[in-house]
């Protein structure tokens, strides 16, 4: 593990060891997006790893998806993530907010002014998402327009400037997990017939875009994206011409030389294996459900810059300090996952409070 607790550059920014923190939905935001009273807390309890990347914070109000999700467009927003940034910073950590259009996954009991989702396609996801009232059937969204989707374009170019006026080191698009960027490139989410839709290049190319503004925006080296091959979430489906649809991304994206690409791995070794040899600047994986023996080991195979790790972040506070020193690690409770209070946000006690209970 010793690669692991190296410096490396990412971007403008030397990083302290190889960690990352993923990105990680927390659903304790203020009902305006702003983020909630605990979260500066909660981040800089984690600073001490090489890259916090941020939960997914919506660029416009039609990005929102899910209950209390943090925003990062307005002064309130703004405010809020400034004093996580300086929280962060304050530790000596770095920041990334990772920026979520939720697109289609998304339900009007959840959203400003009960707002129907939108989407390449009017086509519902067919799954269910937790609201208020309970769980309830993601209805179906309204495709947008071409000018529409060139005003998506916009709303993250501006929310990544705003991220760097809350104090942000940068941003991640979030370009995975079934949700907007990724249901542009899923036939299954997106039957269009412009130039959104149809061949790989078209489905490509609003996250594309959406790299290349916010880069012209932020510069590149401030810039990044976050890409899940193959996931099968929620009625995405890329189709036998995914893998292909990845290659050509990765190598259009690697021309804009952005701070770092990060893949949640889906099992595909040989897609991934491609990817690590065209993309030129640092590449981050995360592959969900690595054993704690594994740590380390696609850096020291070459394969990644950096591992990202989610669950085992959240529930140890202290996480480098913990794997330098060999000791146990907290486990993570999955009833607290989302919503609530300090419990299972920043209560997780660090080792030494750990060893001396």
């Amino acid at each position: 593990m010793s690669k692991t607790f190296t410096s490396v550059q990412v971007g403008r920014y030397t990083l302290p060891n190889r960690l990352v923190m993923a990105p990680m939905t927390r659903s304790r935001a203020q009902f305006d997006g702003s983020p909630g009273e605990l979260a500066a807390e909660y981040y800089a309890q984690r600073a001490s790893i090489g890259l916090i990347v941020t939960e997914g914070a919506q660029p416009s109000d039609d990005g929102q998806g899910y209950l209390t999700t943090p925003g990062i467009y307005t002064d309130d927003h703004v405010a809020g993530w400034k004093r996580i940034s300086d929280a962060v910073h304050e530790k000596g950590g770095h920041l990334f907010v990772q920026l979520m259009h939720a697109g289609r996954m998304s339900h009007p009991d959840n959203t400003p002014h009960h707002r129907q989702g939108v989407a390449p396609s009017a086509i519902a996801p067919g799954a269910e998402m937790f609201t208020a009232t309970g769980m309830q059937e993601i209805p179906e969204p309204r495709a947008l327009t071409a000018e529409e989707v060139r005003q998506t374009v916009a709303d993250f170019r501006f929310a990544a400037r705003r991220a760097i006026e809350a104090g942000a080191d940068g941003v991640e698009i979030h370009g995975a997990n079934a949700y907007l960027v990724q249901q542009f490139f899923a036939p299954s989410a997106n039957n269009r017939t412009d130039e959104y839709g149809g061949t790989i290049e078209n489905r490509a190319r609003f996250a594309i875009e959406v790299a290349t503004a916010i880069a012209d925006e932020i510069g590149a080296d401030r810039t990044a994206i976050r890409l899940s091959p193959g996931t099968m979430l929620w009625g995405i489906d890329e189709g036998e011409e995914g893998p292909q649809l990845y290659r050509y991304l990765v190598a259009e994206l690697n021309k804009l030389k952005l701070a770092y690409l990060h893949i949640m791995d889906q099992g595909d070794e040989s897609l991934l294996l491609h990817i690590r040899e065209a993309w030129q600047q640092p590449l981050i994986v995360n592959r969900p459900g690595r054993l704690r023996d594994q740590i380390g080991s696609d850096l020291m195979s070459g394969l990644a810059d950096l591992e990202a790790y989610g669950q085992m972040v959240l529930a140890n506070p202290d996480f480098v300090e913990r794997l330098k020193v060999d000791a146990p690690l907290n486990e993570a409770d999955r009833n607290t996952y989302f919503g609530g209070s300090e419990t299972g946000y920043t209560d997780y006690p660090a080792l030494a409070v750990a060893v001396s209970a």
